[in-house]
């Protein structure tokens, strides 16, 4: 395997294609990055702004450039001796517009007889093919020319020998089909395909089937064996049949030199690890990131916040009840087909439905990989399921020899259903619900572990170094729930708790929120992200909002009570008073936060683990939630900021972070033999708590942690680092002296040092 030094990843879309990524990499060269990582590049639905509806893997995307623009930027990612990598989705394919999805257009034409029927993971046993695509049932009518039926826009195929014979009606010759054109609200009940989680328009597909791996990587592995594509980052391996299967498959197909990654979390609470006998080099980085960020909280303020936040939302919840509460709205709800589904597969087993999801709801980590990992987080969801529903004990036994049986379909598409469970009912509910502290309720963290320790941190970079060392690390990708520098930000009120609780009871009393909890979660969101942009804030308001489901929701918005939070955030910006409140909070925590925010990023590019830097993060990255975070990206604005010479002011322009991220980068790339182990610096003093220090075999990282409480304990005073001697700050450029060294001195320019020998 041969891992780049770096990625920078790029969101390939129709309005940014392939030839402005060609075009980008001089910059990339420049900026110090190894390799380009672009988003799915394969034909996907029309008008997909992040390609993860992919409607025709054996061809490029048109749109995003196609086949010329592919080659363009091979040619020009050589030129500048750039890697690629990039994204695959095997889990599923766009079907909402069946017409541009050709394999999913002859199955619903042939049904169970097409040549594709073995592509979609379809229950043929439960009747027709279910599309839940009417406003009302029967609101389908014959197309003009007699050969489809047409509902919403969209033509539906038609088997051979079924069209309209004298006297048909519409409704007719929909009954001689393979599908089944129905309302959409069934789509919760009745759908007979899998599906990526609640998404109906993305049908999943039977990688499992070697001959329907190779029949739709066929693109993909020409990019690996004639392009010379240097890595994969295979998408949602938690919705495969068999995703160690397909790994193997994947990595017997590529070669042993590609770099492979998975987008999988792993559960912090539980220690997860991915399992030994899948052929990866890593995660694309969400374990990295529930390590980073929470090094910058100050844990000691966790009391404090949590009254606080027990006082003005009235939640006296858990995380951990709000989790239960999340996954059983989902299973129950949006998720009900995927048990449904389950369940016909234990027609003997009284209350199947009631005890799979039970079983659900209770697993700690996204799912199993039975046989070879798993078994335990089985039992424990079987202990947990146990207690809470004693009157489900006959199916708790029943269910329990087959749930661990991998030969078992029921085992195989449990353990399917269960990372979507938790993937909607956590990410997208319960952290939209439970807002004590927004800047730990990122994807792959854990909102209960209120800031991590500097042992805790070192400890888990040996283990990275040990384990993992090819991984990817990350601050920032499409999917985060807040950007990297709106969490720095964030990070800043654990440690003046009283400043905070005096603004926010300020703007609780004086512009309410009909929903007490997402008030706090909006608040906080404010104070990271300002209000200068209303229309960007007030998108994700609404998204926000709908994604609690607690007074409104996609399905059912309640306009009425939304318009109310719009209204209450309007009144920040618009009433003087309570601008001039928050503004001048925002001034006062911004050189704090700005301060995390370059600590934050030079631990993550220079941890060990390969660094990934999403577009746009090299400077400060307000961006919240998708899409807001999928933007377009001010790349003059970036290339006039990196063709500085000397060391920027650290101030609202950004040009610090670059500066910071290109010497680190460049650095990883130039001299990766300084990079090749871990190890703790001492730090000594009285203000040793508040830096983090680490040599990486050379290479040695020095960061500012919790910078409010060291201006307040009157700064470093004698605290020292010890170094060796013939040292280089490369951020500054001036030479350190050996042995303890001062870090008033060494961190007066900036809150943060990347220290390298002579070459």
């Amino acid at each position: 395997m041969t891992a780049p030094s770096s990625t920078y990843r790029v969101q390939v879309r129709p309005g940014w294609t392939l030839a402005d990524a060609a075009a980008l990499t001089g910059y990339l060269r420049d900026l110090g990055a190894g390799a380009v990582y672009c988003s799915p590049l394969l034909r996907a639905a029309t008008g997909s702004d992040h390609g993860y509806d992919v409607v025709d893997p054996r061809v490029m995307d048109d749109a995003r450039g196609g086949e010329d623009g592919w080659r363009a930027l091979l040619a020009a990612a050589r030129e500048h001796g750039l890697g690629v990598v990039v994204d695959i989705v095997p889990n599923h394919q766009g079907v909402g517009d069946p017409s541009q999805n050709p394999a999913w257009q002859d199955v619903l034409r042939l049904g169970p007889s097409s040549a594709y029927a073995g592509w979609f993971d379809v229950d043929w046993a439960a009747g027709r093919l279910l599309l839940p695509v009417l406003d009302k049932e029967g609101g389908f009518s014959l197309a003009d020319d007699g050969d489809a039926l047409v509902a919403g826009g969209l033509r539906f195929p038609l088997a051979p020998g079924t069209g309209p014979r004298p006297g048909d009606s519409a409704a007719d010759v929909h009954d001689r089909q393979f599908y089944d054109l129905a309302d959409a609200r069934r789509a919760d009940d009745d759908l007979t395909y899998r599906r990526f989680f609640a998404v109906t328009s993305l049908a999943g597909v039977r990688v499992e089937d070697p001959e329907v791996a190779a029949a739709t990587h066929e693109r993909i592995l020409r990019w690996v064996r004639d392009d010379g594509v240097d890595g994969l980052r295979v998408d949602h391996p938690d919705g495969l049949a068999d995703p160690g299967g397909y790994l193997r498959w994947l990595r017997g197909a590529t070669s042993p030199e590609t770099w492979l990654l998975v987008e999988k979390i792993l559960e912090p609470a539980t220690d997860e690890t991915l399992p030994d006998d899948w052929p990866v080099d890593g995660t694309t980085g969400y374990d990295a990131l529930a390590e980073v960020g929470p090094l910058f909280v100050d844990p000691a303020a966790e009391p404090a916040l949590d009254r606080l936040y027990r006082e003005l939302t009235g939640d006296e919840l858990s995380f951990a009840v709000h989790v239960l509460i999340g996954k059983r709205a989902v299973a129950t709800t949006i998720l009900r087909s995927e048990f449904h589904r389950l369940a016909r597969l234990a027609p003997d087993v009284p209350e199947a439905f009631a005890a799979l999801s039970e079983l659900a709801f209770s697993f700690p980590v996204y799912r199993s990989y039975l046989p070879s990992f798993g078994t335990a987080d089985l039992d424990t969801a079987f202990a947990k399921a146990r207690a809470r529903r004693r009157n489900l004990t006959a199916a708790f036994d029943a269910l329990a020899p087959r749930l661990a049986d991998p030969d078992d379909e029921l085992c195989v598409r449990f353990q399917q259903v269960t990372g979507a469970v938790t993937a909607k009912g956590v990410e997208d509910t319960a952290y939209y619900r439970y807002t004590r502290f927004v800047a730990l309720n990122e994807v792959g963290g854990d909102p209960r572990a209120f800031g991590l320790g500097l042992d805790e941190f070192h400890a888990a970079q040996e283990r990275r170094q040990q384990r993992a060392p090819s991984s990817m690390t990350t601050l920032s990708t499409h999917d985060t729930k807040r950007g990297e520098d709106v969490r720095a930000w964030l990070a800043v009120l654990a440690e003046i708790p009283d400043e905070w609780a005096e603004l926010v009871r300020r703007l609780a009393a004086e512009a309410p929120m009909p929903d007490r909890p997402m008030s706090y979660l909006l608040w906080q969101t404010v104070v990271g992200f300002g209000l200068d942009q209303p229309e960007r804030l007030h998108a994700y308001a609404t998204k926000a909002m709908r994604e609690a489901w607690t007074f409104t929701g996609w399905a059912d918005p309640d306009e009425e009570l939304e318009a109310e939070v719009h209204a209450a955030l309007d009144a920040l910006a618009d009433r003087p008073d309570l601008r001039a409140a928050v503004d001048g909070f925002i001034e006062r925590i911004r050189p704090f936060g700005w301060s995390n925010a370059l600590g934050q990023k030079l631990v993550q590019l220079t941890m060990p683990g390969v660094p990934d830097v999403y577009q746009g993060t090299e400077g400060w990255d307000d961006s919240l939630v998708d899409p807001d975070n999928r933007r377009p990206v001010d790349f003059a604005r970036l290339r006039a900021l990196l063709a500085n010479e000397t060391p920027p002011e650290i101030d609202a322009s950004g040009a610090a972070k670059v500066w910071v991220v290109s010497r680190a980068l460049r650095l990883r790339r130039d001299r990766p033999e300084l990079f090749t182990s871990y190890e703790r610096v001492p730090v000594r003093g009285p203000a040793a708590d508040h830096a983090i220090a680490f040599d990486r075999g050379g290479a040695i990282t020095v960061a500012t942690r919790l910078p409010v409480g060291l201006a307040s304990n009157g700064g470093w005073a004698d605290t020292v680092v010890e170094l060796p001697d013939g040292l280089t700050d490369v951020l500054t450029g001036r030479p350190v002296d050996g042995g303890p060294v001062p870090l008033a001195g060494l961190l007066g320019r900036y809150p943060a040092a990347l220290l390298v020998p002579p070459a």
